[in-house]
């Protein structure tokens, strides 16, 4: 969903280049999950990002996990819990709202 959203935000304003939909869909990881604590495609399932700490989950979590997401190779990893890379270095639980 989040891609989908992206690619429609860079065709309407970059004309589709891939590098364009790629940091378009980093940016709104980063600021939506900053600003709201889960992205558009985490809202439309129910989902939320919090720390693995108690409080607000911040505006650096977001950013390192925005990041690894971008790359996509954190995001296929996970450990037994199910929790991907990306989740483990920032420090951040997606779970059910």
């Amino acid at each position: 969903m989040d891609w989908l959203v992206a690619s429609l935000i860079a065709y309407a304003f970059f004309d589709g280049a891939a590098l364009a939909i790629t940091a378009v869909f980093g940016a709104l990881q980063a600021v939506v999950v900053v600003l709201f604590g889960a992205s558009i495609g985490h809202f439309a399932l129910g989902l939320r990002v919090v720390p693995l700490v108690p409080g607000p989950v911040g505006v650096w979590r977001p950013l390192v996990r925005a990041a690894l997401v971008t790359i996509i190779i954190p995001a296929v990893i996970w450990d037994a819990d199910q929790r991907g890379l990306h989740d483990k270095v920032a420090g951040t639980l997606l779970v059910r709202r």
